[in-house]
């Protein structure tokens, strides 16, 4: 019995050292100071909506928080893309801010485009709408359209191919994109165009438009009467039908709030809980039909940063054998 409070004691002494080499999990925080990789130029679009989206991201963040923007390259995405893909650790302090035009260099096969986007993990994305309109006046017939697209290797030629799985005939005519593919149309110099972004119906009727299809599979909720290219285009194999969503996805990204591969899920919770106040914040000044997404809404962003090889492999081909294009 002498014994039993000498033990007593023994044990109270060692149960700190005994707890300290207990696998108890450490809880998350975010950092102390975190990098936002954003694509150029200073005075762009990308780089104005990234300071918005810092400021909110703080504000929304559990803890105390800076973060510091980089600006890096041009507006296609494509420099601050590869520096992340080489530089960045999944710790939760290295964050990349991607248009769609990154992930459609990548998909056409760009020499510049040197980054992998297998596994990224997105924390917040904002898309707009792109529809494919034609003159209010031009007959529903068969009869072969002018199409109006920016460049080749742009993801907007995925109403191109659209149109080709469609079975509708199409010339394309390059170098038309915004408001001076929107001229074109309502000059009667072209047949058809894109139309991307926010106040779709303002802008359709001004141009003297009447929307064809939506760039996506599913019709888009601000113009529920307009068919989705995914109804439609039903022709071809299944890998152009893949292809034909991966570019259709990258004509709609705007910018996506990505972290690395391998990212702890407790850090990405985190993120995607601060980005919480950027929706409440950016959803008062957004234009109509512009779409924000975050956590579990994110699903459709993944797809292009590493579609399918097959889908990769058609795009480009296609790309090829309808208009004699391949990447330098």
């Amino acid at each position: 019995m002498a014994q039993g409070p000498r033990q007593t004691r023994r044990c109270l002494l060692a149960a700190p050292a005994l707890a300290a080499l207990l696998p108890f999990p450490a809880i998350a925080l975010l950092p102390a100071t975190a990098t936002l990789l954003v694509p150029g130029p200073e005075d762009g679009t990308l780089a104005e909506w990234s300071g918005r989206l810092a400021a909110a991201l703080a504000r929304g963040a559990s803890t105390a928080m800076m973060l510091e923007r980089s600006i890096l390259g041009g507006p296609d995405g494509v420099t601050a893309a590869n520096r992340f893909a080489t530089a960045a650790a999944p710790d939760g302090r290295t964050l990349l801010v991607l248009p769609g035009a990154a992930a459609q260099a990548r998909l056409v096969g760009d020499q510049r485009a040197r980054f992998d986007g297998a596994g990224w993990v997105p924390v917040c994305a904002v898309q707009g709408p792109v529809v494919l309109a034609r003159r209010a006046g031009l007959a529903t017939g068969m009869a072969p359209i002018r199409l109006g697209l920016a460049a080749p290797d742009h993801a907007g030629t995925a109403a191109l191919l659209g149109l080709d799985l469609i079975g509708h005939a199409a010339i394309p005519v390059f170098g038309l994109a915004g408001a001076r593919a929107e001229a074109a149309l309502a000059q009667g110099a072209v047949d058809a165009v894109l139309f991307q972004g926010g106040e779709l119906p303002a802008r359709l009727a001004a141009a003297g438009a009447r929307p064809w299809f939506v760039l996506d599979e599913a019709r888009d909720p601000a113009l529920p009467d307009v068919p989705a290219a995914g109804e439609l285009a039903t022709g071809g194999d299944a890998a152009l039908r893949a292809a034909l969503t991966a570019a259709a996805v990258n004509a709609r990204l705007l910018g996506a709030l990505l972290l690395p591969a391998l990212t702890p899920a407790d850090l990405v919770a985190l993120w995607r809980a601060a980005a919480q106040r950027w929706l409440e914040d950016e959803r008062s000044s957004l234009a109509p039909g512009i779409r924000l997404s975050a956590g579990a809404d994110l699903t459709p962003v993944l797809g292009p940063l590493a579609p399918p090889p097959m889908a990769v492999l058609a795009y480009r081909e296609w790309l090829f054998r309808r208009l004699r294009w391949k990447p330098d």
